[in-house]
């Protein structure tokens, strides 16, 4: 399979999603910076269906904060898009229980792509759910 910018920058977001601190976190943007992809990560837990508003929020201001995405209705909203795509995916696993985990954001030129990494539990019966959406944007 050939390398295709979109999996480049979903694959940027997904390994975002999977890091475990913050300096993991930094080490990785300026790795991937060097690739000419900027990402964001931001944390999230509470219960999956009061939860999905409040973590497309965070992944909006995350990518905001890092420079991913200017702050315009077309950008946000492809975020947005990106992100709820990517809920969607572990819905029928975290629905009406609690999530924590990360959300991982990357852009390269006009491909944007979101990663939803989160462990899903009740009590001590845990499990895990990986989302990932993608967007176009028009220019870098």
């Amino acid at each position: 399979m050939e390398t295709t910018a979109s999996s480049l920058v979903a694959r940027a977001a997904l390994r975002m999603a999977l890091t475990e601190n913050r300096e993991a976190e930094r080490a990785l943007q300026e790795e991937l910076l060097g690739a000419n992809i900027r990402a964001a990560a931001a944390d999230y837990g509470g219960e999956f269906s009061n939860s999905v508003r409040r973590i497309i929020e965070r992944a909006i201001v995350a990518a905001r904060r890092e420079g991913v995405i200017k702050e315009t209705h077309s950008e946000e909203g492809s975020v947005a898009g990106a992100t709820r795509e990517a809920l969607e995916q572990i819905m029928p696993k975290a629905l009406g229980l609690n999530i924590g985990g990360k959300v991982g954001i990357a852009r390269s030129g006009e491909h944007v792509a979101v990663a939803v990494f989160f462990g899903v539990g009740l009590g001590h019966l845990d499990d895990v759910a990986v989302g990932l959406g993608h967007r176009a944007l028009s220019g870098p």
